[in-house]
């Protein structure tokens, strides 16, 4: 990999999202030498990707070269690399571009969909975990509507006008309000001789409500909001099967070629290092870890982030899986490697939940935060600041806002175009 040899001791951190990017930034001014691997030259802000998916901002406005972050820190590299695997006996880790031996390693491997071992949905639905997964989702809508213009069958162009969101959760929430709005003010210029009235936004959940894991007053607002927006939003159900055409569901069936699932997530642990067999089930796929983020068994070996789950009483399955908590945790990670070089004693982690939001659509969201709990065009003003100030690079900021800006001007949206056509799969 070309890395220098250097006196002081090296962190591998693996993976370039919001947990191992905050980490590696937080290292600035330490005493070791930082080496950050990741698949992509460039960080995701993934809280906005389905923006990209509905025209709303462009691909590089939510995404930064991660070599730009780092570009003045000293003994710092960055390679783009696919890890294959750890071997923790040998302290080392084995990529396709060649193997790093380290002295401490941090895993920041973030989440992968969770298809609930259901083959058929995996391959014929639409994820939406990373920038490329919102671009193909984004020229299958468009190209769904070109297929609908010419189509003659009346089942064929139900199919290819019905959008169906699975998983009511912040992302699925959100992803429906931006496709209603697409449908009420941009949709009926851009196909003006399509009825667009017959578009249909079905948005379905196992649970008995929308944003579970949020307060009642956010959970039955988000409701009325999306019931306004025309969304069709069906509770206590369950997807079974889907073959690309017809969705199965424990109540019916529903035509649609476009499924999109964001019905749960996985953490995505590296192999080599197995997850802790103390409990007869993983159902999140997430390393145990300590208070201090260490592996059991691997005293170097330190996970962070989506991938990491540490077991309190108040929260027995982890924290959240949310890019609030991977910062905080980054951030914590790096002060205790900075007191590990001055031989001072670690200190335990203390979370600090900073609450929940998500946004319906434009004046339209929902907040809860410690000690408020709001809703409307405040709680949409809320979740417009934080983004914007969570996104990396003034330019991103800049170029966000002034989309949202315009959005909000003119009730349009960005540039909706077929650059890379989206391969069905048959």
């Amino acid at each position: 990999m070309n890395i220098p040899q250097s006196d002081k001791k090296r962190i591998v951190i693996i993976g370039g999202g919001f947990a191992g990017l905050t980490l590696g930034k937080k290292l600035r001014k330490s005493d070791y030498q930082v080496v950050l691997l990741d698949r992509n030259n460039f960080h995701t802000f993934q809280p906005l990707l389905y923006q990209v998916a509905t025209a709303g901002l462009e691909p590089d406005s939510i995404t930064y070269p991660i070599r730009k972050v780092f570009q003045k820190y000293p003994d710092f590299y960055f390679r783009m690399a696919e890890v294959d695997r750890i071997d923790a006996d040998k302290q080392c880790v084995f990529t396709n571009i060649g193997e790093l031996p380290y002295d401490y390693l941090v895993i920041a491997t973030g989440a992968k969909s969770n298809f609930f071992g259901n083959d058929q949905v995996e391959n014929y639905s639409m994820p939406m975990k990373s920038i490329r997964d919102s671009l193909d989702l984004r020229s299958l809508l468009l190209q769904n509507f070109e297929e609908a213009l010419i189509a003659n069958s009346v089942t064929e162009k139900e199919r290819l006008m019905s959008i169906v969101i699975v998983g009511a959760g912040p992302t699925g929430v959100e992803l429906s309000g931006a496709l209603a709005e697409l449908k009420s003010r941009v949709l009926p210029s851009d196909y003006p001789d399509l009825d667009i009235s017959q578009m249909r936004i079905i948005l379905v959940d196992g649970a008995d409500k929308v944003l579970p894991a949020m307060s009642g007053e956010a959970s039955k607002k988000a409701f009325e909001y999306l019931d306004k927006l025309g969304v069709e939003i069906k509770l206590n159900m369950f997807v079974k099967d889907y073959d690309g055409k017809r969705i199965h569901t424990n109540d019916g069936t529903i035509e649609s070629k476009t499924l999109i699932w964001s019905a749960g997530v996985l953490g995505n642990p590296v192999s080599g290092i197995s997850l802790s067999k103390e409990k007869k089930e993983n159902r999140a796929n997430r390393y145990e870890i300590d208070e201090f983020f260490k592996l059991k068994d691997h005293p170097n070996v330190f996970a962070i982030g989506d991938v990491a789950s540490m077991a309190t009483e108040t929260l027995p399955q982890g924290h959240p899986m949310l890019a609030s908590v991977a910062c905080q945790q980054g951030e914590y990670l790096a002060q205790n490697f900075k007191n590990l070089s001055k031989e001072k004693e670690p200190k335990p982690f203390a979370y600090n939940d900073k609450g929940a939001m998500a946004t319906i659509g434009t004046n339209k969201a929902v907040a809860d935060l410690p000690g408020l709990k709001t809703q409307g065009f405040f709680a949409w003003f809320l979740w417009m600041f934080v983004h914007l100030f969570l996104l990396i690079g003034f330019r991103n900021r800049a170029v966000a806002l002034m989309n949202w800006i315009w959005a909000y001007v003119t009730y349009d949206t960005g540039v909706r175009l077929i650059i890379r056509p989206y391969k069905r799969k048959e």
